[in-house]
């Protein structure tokens, strides 16, 4: 029988309320705040009177077994049969379902998030394990719970044939050719 995760969440920093009882099994992880200062607030510096640019944010995409890319604009939760987190975070994960004829393959297997231009993948306490392959460098092995920083071109085996492969930053705009055409290359 498969174990539920254990759940992790990292939240932006926000003015920290009380926070209500949690089991164990919950970590909270927050931005530590300045004690108060006693006397008055200090005064802001003038806003500058230019603005820089604001561009849309590039993210990264994946393809499954070959598959059509898939985007990492939110977190994507990989497995059988995923599941969201028992505590919902405010960006909802993408829930990618994959076969598993021999159930090699955990319900909610691993999870890939992009932070900002870095790419994590953690195992969500698989059963069967998940297998790292990153170009140049020997297969790692995550143990359970495990987050491990891939790069573009690396290929994470989950078991029963699932092989998922991190492809390059996507700029916003840029047309991008289908995993087909990008083997056929």
């Amino acid at each position: 029988m498969e174990r539920d995760a254990e759940d992790t969440i990292l939240r932006s920093p926000r003015p920290i309320a009380p926070l209500p009882e949690l089991d164990d099994a919950d970590t909270i992880i927050r931005e530590r705040t300045a004690p108060e200062l006693i006397g008055p607030p200090p005064v802001a510096a003038p806003a500058p009177s230019f603005s820089p640019p604001v561009s849309a944010p590039s993210h990264y995409r994946f393809v499954v077994n070959t598959h059509e890319a898939i985007g990492l604009d939110r977190p994507a939760r990989i497995g059988r049969k995923p599941v969201q987190p028992r505590i919902l975070p405010e960006i909802r994960a993408r829930l990618v379902r994959v076969p598993s004829p021999l159930n090699e393959v955990s319900s909610t297997h691993i999870e890939m998030r992009q932070n900002g231009t870095t790419v994590v993948v953690t195992d969500l306490m698989s059963t069967n394990g998940t297998t790292v392959i990153v170009p140049g460098s020997a297969p790692r092995r995550l143990r359970p719970g495990e987050t491990f920083v891939i790069s573009p071109g690396t290929v994470i085996d989950i078991g029963d044939g699932n092989r998922i492969e991190l492809l390059p930053l996507q700029r916003p705009g840029v047309a991008s050719a289908t995993p087909d055409a990008r083997l056929k290359q």
